[in-house]
């Protein structure tokens, strides 16, 4: 959408009756209410880009679950990837002042807190299914993170 159309329909409204407008154009949406004097914007993103992303993470912890390892031409180490059960965002520490709960090349058990997911302002500790030494960290602290993509890549002991 273009931005002169976006200047052209937030002149009609403000000269005319109409509170409200909504209007969607392939993946771009906008949606223009008055309230009194001022005038409100809201902006969706496109999200084309990040599903079309999606479906390739599943498709590696099922290479991990039949045995496969985490190889691949990315530079990537050996060993087990482990997942994000959940949408959220990804916490490497129980706080920003404290330690990591773990780092590349530290032993985990299983049981052992990887990191904390937060979704809808609940804390969610990620723990370890099994033990191993971490090998790969993917994810950065404070980012958000999708169902299934993955986080860690842990060599089984």
């Amino acid at each position: 959408m273009d931005l002169k159309l976006i200047k052209n329909i937030l002149e009609l409204i403000s000269e005319s009756d109409v509170n409200e407008v909504s209007l969607e154009e392939g993946d771009f949406k906008i949606k223009v209410k008055k309230q009194g004097e001022v005038q409100q914007v809201s902006y969706i993103q496109p999200a084309a880009p990040q599903p079309a992303a999606a479906p390739a993470a599943p498709a590696q912890p099922q290479q991990q679950a039949s045995g496969e390892s985490a190889e691949s031409g990315d530079d990537q180490p050996a060993g087990e990837t482990v997942t994000s059960p959940i949408v959220g965002t990804f916490y490497e520490s129980p706080s920003p002042d404290s330690d990591p709960f773990i780092k590349v090349g530290d032993k985990v058990s299983k049981g052992d807190t990887l990191c904390i997911v937060e979704a809808m302002k609940i804390m969610n500790e990620i723990e370890a299914e099994f033990g191993g030494t971490v090998q790969k960290i993917l994810v950065d602290d404070a980012q958000p993170v999708e169902f299934e993509q993955p986080l860690f890549i842990i060599k089984k002991d």
